[in-house]
């Protein structure tokens, strides 16, 4: 036995036998029919639209997709791909099975329902689970719901002070860096879900009543330019130091992003142009690419915290402008909704902190110029200390859940707090008029705070607020200041923290703004 087991030429024969099965298996299992990867058991397809399904088999040969009563046929490429496209459909609470069928072999995906689909996305306080969250005890255990469906995308590599290992490496690659599968929202489940994109799917649930799917990929520290598509940087000029190495000097990225992205990638640095989360495109092209054949109703985005170190509001309009113009290319959905989280506040003296005001006003402006964009007010919330997430994420979420509910769905839920309307100087007053204001009040008795007014030498002072008219949904408030003799301008929460206590009789909060802001181009 011995002597059989060590001749060469039968170890040979035995080697090659092993290997001969091996690629048998390996082209068996690639023939075999498979769904693409936004496709799973648990999922929800979206109601209403035409959905493109689509996957792998073996090639040149004829495919049957069934759903339901539906059941389409086509044939398979050169290549093996496939896609058929299932007729829109009403929603549905009752679990089917999506299944491709091929010469007997097949690939099924169980406990399937069709509702709405939303995509969540961003940076660290988007990635903040619901597992760190101050109430996460209480509604990770209220999280039973069917209904509600977890696409929860885990980065397998992150950004720390620290040079990548290979396996981080290994990990930074456009199919390795996220792993996820759709999962029905359960104790079991939700923990480790983005905790806002979580709350504003179970807000959604409560105020639609059918079925919603929540897809999640974000990850912290990122700055807009590595969520826009490749051939959209690579065909705008304004965007030429975003490709290749030249990224890592541009001035589109702000210092701290490409001082993080510089030390991850030190040890390969020499060897070429190394992939890293930061790299313009990669998170678009590793988070974002490949579910845009689902026709999702919108995205909820939470993310400005890198790119505000760079206080230019032009620049920064443009990058998210950019970025959300091509969602809706790649989407197929030129108006699709995108439901973004303002910047809050934060008790933070640093330099890396200083133009959170003007790019909360960035936000606005988008909002404004933009069709179907929506700003959600969080000026009330944040942290009171210097920690980047604040970990009541809660409140955060249902803002963002009411808005959708309000401006996509066309509830009467109230979303919207007071905002600037128009202004007029008056001697040595100024008055601000705000729309959204049926019932202003402050939340603790006392005189509105956190504005200023300044005259023609733009120095701004404390003011002294009265609200001196109530009219409908507007009123108007009475500033003035012993320091400024002739008023010109007036701003509010025009800071990086503040303690702001003004808000409509909904208990929704003002939102900030400044009279003497530049004009962007829309």
């Amino acid at each position: 036995m011995n002597s059989f087991s060590n001749n060469p030429q039968t170890m040979r024969l035995h080697t090659s036998c092993i290997l001969a099965a091996a690629i048998a298996l390996h082209a068996a299992w690639a023939d075999t029919p498979r769904f693409d990867r936004v496709f799973g058991s648990h999922m929800v397809l979206p109601h209403g639209k035409n959905i493109l399904v689509s996957g792998t088999a073996a090639p040149n040969r004829e495919i049957t997709v069934t759903f339901g009563n539906t059941a389409l046929k086509t044939k398979t490429d050169s290549k093996g791909k496939w896609s058929v496209t299932l007729p829109p459909m009403p929603p549905c609470a009752t679990g089917q099975t999506l299944a491709a069928v091929q010469n007997g072999d097949s690939a099924k995906l169980e406990d399937v329902l069709v509702g709405e689909v939303w995509l969540a996305s961003g940076q660290s306080n988007m990635l903040f689970r619901l597992n760190q969250t101050t109430t996460a005890k209480e509604d990770i255990a209220a999280s039973g719901d069917d209904q509600l469906r977890l696409l929860n995308n885990v980065p397998q590599a992150h950004t720390n002070n620290a040079p990548y290992s290979a396996k981080d490496f290994d990990a930074v690659t456009t199919d390795n860096f996220y792993k996820g599968q759709w999962a029905a929202s359960s104790p079991a489940t939700s923990g480790p879900m983005t905790a806002v994109g979580y709350y504003f799917g179970k807000k959604l649930r409560e105020g639609l009543g059918i079925p919603v799917g929540i897809i999640h990929s974000s990850l912290g520290g990122s700055e807009i330019a590595a969520w826009i598509p490749r051939q959209v940087i690579n065909a705008n000029n304004s965007f030429r130091t975003l490709r290749g190495n030249h990224w890592l000097d541009s001035p589109l990225i702000s210092d701290w992003v490409r001082g993080r992205a510089r030390k991850n990638i030190s040890p390969r640095l020499n060897q070429g142009s190394p992939d890293h989360p930061y790299k313009p495109a990669f998170l678009y092209e590793s988070g974002i690419a490949w579910t845009t054949a689902l026709p999702i109703t919108g995205v909820i985005w939470y993310q400005g915290e890198s790119d505000a170190e760079i206080i230019d509001n032009a620049q920064n309009s443009m990058l998210l402008k950019t970025m959300i113009s091509s969602w809706r290319k790649a989407f197929r959905n030129p108006e699709m909704p995108f439901v973004m989280i303002q910047l809050p506040r934060i008790n933070d003296p640093s330099k890396i902190r200083a133009g959170w005001p003007e790019f909360r006003e960035m936000q606005d402006a988008v909002a404004k110029t933009v069709p179907k964009v929506y700003s959600v007010n969080t000026i009330d919330l944040g942290s009171t200390n210097s920690d980047v997430h604040p970990p009541f994420k809660r409140p955060v979420g249902e803002r963002a859940g009411n808005t959708a509910l309000n401006k996509v769905y066309g509830k009467k839920i109230p979303c919207e707090g007071p905002a600037l309307k128009a202004f007029k100087p008056s001697g040595s007053n100024i008055l601000v008029q705000l729309d959204q204001a049926a019932g202003l009040t402050t939340t603790d008795g006392k005189e509105p705070a956190q504005f200023e007014i300044a005259g023609t030498d733009g120095t701004y002072h404390p003011a002294v607020a009265e609200i001196i008219n109530r009219k409908g949904n507007t009123a108007v408030i009475r500033l003035s200041s012993p320091e400024v003799k002739s008023p010109k301008h007036a701003r509010y929460c025009w800071n990086r923290f503040v303690t702001p206590n003004l808000v409509n009789g909904n208990q929704l909060p003002a939102r900030p703004f400044r009279t003497d802001e530049p004009v962007l181009k829309k």
